[in-house]
């Protein structure tokens, strides 16, 4: 089984040293930089973000320079999503975000983690579990999403806020570790 095979599976696997994973995650690196040079707007920032997702852009999809990714097209965001600036998609894991999610500046969505011991650790293991996001979500600036974690559609999450585990449809949760502070009652459309 290949790193790239273990990683897309959710196992253990080097991360740092190896020679297909680095030469993904630099091609990104270079999209990334491409895209955040690019001007707003322009043929080729929406070009670079394409090549990037290595997908069709979602009609009225936003995302705002800088953003950051390590591989790209592990990550899908929905139509209707906006991504505000400085964000950060670490995306060995799959990330997947609904329709209609607004995702306020500085959030990260970090899908891998290390062994806790030193020894293992610097062999440049790591796993990476998916994030799944529902739609009509909002995250408000500086929030961090931990790997394998669910959160329902309907949701707000505090400015702030670590999301450690899943979390239910339309629910505010706010805090490190965030936790469900009340329900949202939703309402219709015509405010």
């Amino acid at each position: 089984m290949t790193e790239k095979e273990k990683m897309l599976a959710g196992e253990w696997h080097d991360a740092n040293f190896d020679a297909d994973l680095l030469a993904e995650r630099a091609k990104a690196e270079s999209l990334c930089f491409d895209f955040n040079m690019s001007r707003p707007g322009s043929a080729e920032q929406l070009a670079a973000l394409k090549a990037l997702l290595g997908a069709d852009i979602p009609d009225g999809l936003t995302v705002l320079a800088p953003v950051y990714f390590d591989y790209g097209a592990r990550t899908r965001l929905g139509e209707g999503t906006f991504v505000n600036h400085g964000c950060y998609f670490m995306d060995g894991g799959a990330i997947e975000i609904g329709k209609n999610v607004f995702i306020g500046p500085f959030c990260g969505f970090y899908t891998a983690s290390h062994p806790m011991d030193y020894a293992t650790r610097n062999k440049g293991l790591e796993r990476a579990l998916p994030i799944r996001i529902g739609d009509n979500c909002w995250f408000g600036a500086n929030v961090s999403v931990l790997q394998g974690v669910t959160i329902g559609s309907g949701c707000v999450i505090a400015a702030g806020s670590v999301v450690t585990r899943d979390l239910p449809d339309n629910c505010l949760a706010a805090g490190v570790p965030a936790v469900v502070k009340k329900y949202i009652e939703q309402q219709d459309a015509g405010i």
